[in-house]
């Protein structure tokens, strides 16, 4: 069964708890997607972010949409099956966000 949908109100409370930690880099949402770029000090830096999202990415069995472009990561998450964001998405949002420092 897919993951619910969340909400206009869950996303606004969700948004909030995972921008708490970092005011100058959010998270927002774009084109119904949760949408972060990632900047590195380099593409070796970006490059082992990704590997270290990818295995926790698989272990969730919830893939990202992403690009890298040299030492930065382009994130859009949504769950495709649901056909939006839900609390899946936020979790691996969270687990990105703590994996990038």
């Amino acid at each position: 069964m897919p993951e619910p949908v969340l909400s206009a109100a869950d996303l606004d409370r969700e948004m909030a708890d995972l921008n708490r930690a970092t005011p100058d880099a959010p998270w927002q949402i774009a084109d119904g997607k949760l949408h972060k770029t990632f900047v590195f000090a380099d593409f070796v830096a970006a490059f082992a972010f990704m590997t270290a999202a990818a295995l926790v990415a698989e272990k969730m069995n919830h893939h990202p949409e992403w690009r890298n472009v040299y030492k930065s990561v382009r994130v859009d998450l949504t769950t495709h099956e649901s056909g939006g964001i839900t609390q899946l998405d936020f979790a691996l949002a969270a687990a990105m966000q703590r994996l990038a420092g």
